[in-house]
């Protein structure tokens, strides 16, 4: 997903620069004015309070505008991304802003700001009137707008500036010269971009052999907690000494461990082009781990796939599996079959329900042969990364 906030004093350009990029990389388009005004038009909740509010003449309240602007964002899961014109239009909602995307698990990429001096928005602002009508093209309220506009967006700038997602663009230049710095300016914020994707799963339904694979084929590191607690134990790391204690005792391995070999894996891997997760997350409090590693490596989760497979299959697999030299320690007998995938149902899948709340998780058949479930797999990747291009 990418989101940008388009900002720039009255006379900048930003309805014609606003018409690029949401052309140019499927952006929805978010204006407080008319999502406020279209919830008011429906006479929805949100709409009737804002309503009351207004007749009382009052101001909409930030509450209430957070709110659209949250709903807006949940109504269209399929957006590439979102264009913010007109928000944050103040230090305070600079922050709502912030703590808005992290609920919804995403981020503000790039504030883009149009930078004309005062004199040249006059000018083009005045010569608008001549041809427009408008009464509000005129000197002193042109300046008076300028003036507001400075003093409200001087701090919400200085607020991103600090974060270092802030590109101010010289809009003092021909269209097709801003146009075209906007454009790399995005285009260098989405080489930055990886592709992070957590593959869910019932044991037996395919998600290591399948997640190699995927890997492999997509240039992504393969992540398997698993496979790094196993790695530790064999070379006798401390961190390995203390998860096979963890085994021995019959006990679960602590997340502090998980979250160490995940971080080292993360950054032994800063270059790769993103991840795929196996194994991991298995409960809600892992789910929460995952979001706040991602996030501190200024990345997010960007796909979901959940194999589902027919539970009498999977223990047709995992039965299988257990006269195999592949056999895992739940598969030595029915009831422990049984047990690992009540264990799955119970925990494992209030997570995938939580990630269904802010993502579109994509749900494969993963019965067919591994080619059929690749090919599917693949089809959802693939249009992931069209998203990032």
């Amino acid at each position: 997903m990418l989101n940008i906030a388009l900002f720039g004093p009255p006379g900048a350009g930003k309805g014609t620069q606003s018409e690029f990029l949401i052309k140019k990389y499927n952006l929805f388009y978010i204006s407080t004015g008319d999502i406020l005004r279209s919830e008011l038009a429906s006479e929805t909740k949100l709409g009737l309070e804002a309503k009351s509010i207004i007749a009382r003449g009052g101001l909409v309240s930030d509450e209430i505008i957070v709110q659209i602007i949250e709903k807006t964002i949940k109504n269209n899961p399929d957006a590439n991304g979102f264009l913010f014109d007109g928000f944050p239009r103040t230090f305070v909602q600079a922050y709502i802003l912030e703590g808005l995307m992290i609920k919804l698990n995403t981020k503000l990429d790039l504030l883009i700001s149009i930078e004309v001096p005062e004199e040249e928005s006059v000018k083009r602002l005045l010569l608008r009137g001549e041809t427009s009508g408008r009464l509000d093209d005129n000197d002193e309220v042109i300046r008076n707008r300028l003036r507001e506009y400075d003093e409200k967006t001087k701090p919400v700038l200085d607020f991103f500036k600090e974060k270092g997602n802030y590109k101010a663009i010289n809009g003092v230049q021909k269209i097709k010269k801003v146009t075209s710095d906007i454009r790399k300016a995005v285009n260098k914020e989405l080489e930055k971009k990886q592709l992070n994707i957590v593959l869910f799963g019932s044991p037996g339904s395919g998600r290591g052999s399948l997640g190699r694979a995927i890997a492999e084929k997509y240039n992504l590191e393969f992540v398997s907690t698993g496979d790094m607690l196993d790695e530790e134990i064999s070379k006798g790391s401390e961190l390995g000494m203390q998860v096979k204690e963890n085994y021995e005792n019959g006990q679960l391995v602590s997340d502090e461990i998980v979250i160490q070999l995940i971080e080292r894996k993360m950054k032994q891997s800063k270059n790769a082009k993103g991840f795929i997760f196996k194994g991991y997350p298995r409960t809600l409090v892992q789910s929460y781990i995952l979001d706040g590693i991602l996030m501190k490596h200024d990345a997010i989760i960007n796909k979901i796939i959940e194999l589902e497979v027919d539970t009498l299959e999977l223990v047709r697999r995992l039965d299988n599996r257990s006269k195999t030299d592949q056999c895992m320690p739940y598969d030595t007998s029915t009831a422990k079959i049984v047990r690992r995938l009540e264990d799955h149902t119970n925990k494992t899948i209030p997570v995938i329900e939580k990630y269904k709340e802010m993502h579109d998780v994509a749900v494969v058949n993963g019965t067919d042969s591994f080619n059929d479930v690749m090919d599917r797999v693949s089809v959802e990747i693939e249009s992931s990364f069209k998203a990032l291009d």
